[in-house]
């Protein structure tokens, strides 16, 4: 299923009782991820290196590539062995270009007040979400922050969720997950999760994209009323 921008009816919010939420892309804007990843680095990459930036960036392409759907494509510490780089450094020196999607904070306030549990559940390093929660202070509309760093294993690997459920038990439908990976979110949907939210407009630097198969909205508030 997808909706149109105008759509205001796209959940029966009295069927949900747990409300989860990716970070990047999601809440904040995936624009900060995407210049660190795919402009920063290769730059930096190529000076530590001493390379040629197309090869610099011919070297990334391939490690991105290697490890794709897995946590280390999610570790800062995994990237750090892999260019020499401080990659939790080179966060914080960024961190004036980290900003929340238009109306994120108004679902965020919307959920907080209608009495439902609101989780933060993110692929990001501990050291990526905790200078984002710190910058913005969108961490004070959440009941817990939950890394799949914890648990060794990102948001795409099935066991995720039955681990996620263990250690943080909630009824998945009656449970309302939104993120901006299709394939997450395809994991959420096979785990059972009542309604499943993907965000066409992850980035407000790129143009919102055709998402089928889901139900989809180019932003968070788009979901209101609750």
């Amino acid at each position: 299923m997808t909706s149109g921008p105008a759509d205001s009816a796209l959940i029966d919010w009295s069927q949900i009782d747990h409300v989860l939420l990716d970070m990047d892309g999601t809440v904040l804007d995936l624009a900060f991820d995407n210049h660190f990843w795919l402009t920063l680095l290769p730059q930096r990459f190529a000076e530590r290196r001493q390379l040629a930036y197309d090869e610099a960036w011919a070297a990334l392409s391939s490690e991105f590539q290697a490890t794709q759907g897995t946590l280390d494509w999610y570790c800062l510490d995994y990237w750090s062995r892999f260019t020499g780089l401080d990659i939790a450094a080179m966060k914080i020196e960024l961190q004036h270009r980290i900003a929340v999607l238009p109306g994120s904070e108004d679902f965020l306030t919307a959920v907080r007040t209608s009495g439902r549990p609101l989780w933060l559940v993110t692929n990001a390093h501990p050291g990526s979400w905790r200078v984002k929660l710190e910058r913005t202070g969108i961490g004070r509309h959440f009941d817990r922050v939950i890394s799949s760093h914890d648990f060794g294993m990102p948001k795409e690997d099935p066991r995720f969720w039955p681990a996620l459920r263990a250690q943080h038990p909630f009824d998945p439908t009656r449970a309302l997950f939104a993120d901006d990976s299709l394939s997450v979110l395809k994991t959420a949907k096979a785990h059972g999760i009542r309604e499943v939210v993907a965000i066409r407009h992850p980035d407000s630097t790129a143009a919102p994209r055709v998402i089928d198969g889901f139900t989809a909205v180019d932003r968070l508030p788009q979901l209101l009323p609750i």
